[in-house]
């Protein structure tokens, strides 16, 4: 499909929800600040899987000035979450929160999940959750692990199908990614849509970032909204250390 085919989000005849779904680490807001909302509103997604939102500085105030800078607002995550943040349009509708911080390695980064359990529409409830994994292999492959019982968890607290966007650092075909995919749907690999790789923006050659919908989810197309209608290249080089990754879902009815 080419880059500027992307499927229209928004509610079908049938009651299901066509939705779009970014997910993009923002290195803390670090780079400019302004080519990333220029590239996240260019997506104009419905949901936004942030990692590395801003921990040390006025992070609640950094938060909510994404969240206004995009036109979103805030879902859950951030200190609750140690960096991954959830943002939405006013459609989402969110049912409740579920936000984890997970067991830490003495020495490594805290890291944790953000979701949110939301409806659009008629659709039926799924889980969003934004989450950015170790870069200690044995630490990840526990991640993935504990992230596949948290979406369980959630799913038994109402969810009905799971979305999840993420930098894993890891790499198809590596054992935490193959773990994840082997439960859930990788986007890309399902329906590959725009470019591949998200790392680093200026001369792409790996895949750390994803979205993973469970198999209830269909996946219209998936990949680096790197020739999308109104995106300035520039801007995906400037915004941060990481290209986004930007999937088309449809969710069923109940």
């Amino acid at each position: 499909m080419p880059a500027e085919d992307l499927p229209a989000s928004g509610p079908q005849p049938d009651g299901s929800e066509t939705v779009r779904v970014l997910s993009y680490n923002i290195r803390s807001l670090r780079d400019d600040r302004t080519a990333l909302a220029r590239v996240i509103r260019a997506c104009d997604p419905d949901l936004v899987c942030v990692q590395e939102s801003p921990r040390f500085w006025f992070p609640r105030q950094q938060a909510g000035w994404l969240a206004r800078a995009t036109g979103r607002y805030l879902l859950s995550g951030g200190l609750s979450a140690s960096g991954p943040l959830l943002l939405g349009r006013l459609r989402a509708l969110p049912l409740s929160v579920h936000d984890v911080l997970l067991p830490r390695t003495p020495g490594l980064h805290q890291r944790g999940f953000a979701t949110t359990v939301l409806r659009l529409g008629r659709a039926a409830p799924f889980s969003l959750t934004s989450c950015h994994l170790s870069l200690d292999a044995t630490e990840r492959y526990r991640q993935c692990e504990l992230l596949l019982e948290h979406l369980e968890r959630v799913r038994a607290a109402g969810a009905r199908h799971s979305v999840v966007g993420g930098d894993f650092n890891e790499h198809p075909g590596d054992p935490g990614w193959d773990l994840l995919a082997g439960r859930l749907r990788d986007g890309w690999a399902v329906a590959p849509w725009g470019s591949e790789y998200t790392s680093v923006p200026e001369r792409p050659y790996q895949r750390l970032d994803a979205v993973f919908a469970s198999p209830g989810v269909e996946v219209l197309a998936c990949g680096v909204p790197d020739r999308l209608a109104g995106l300035r290249p520039a801007d995906l080089t400037a915004a941060t250390d990481h290209l986004p990754v930007l999937a088309v879902l449809r969710v069923p009815v109940d």
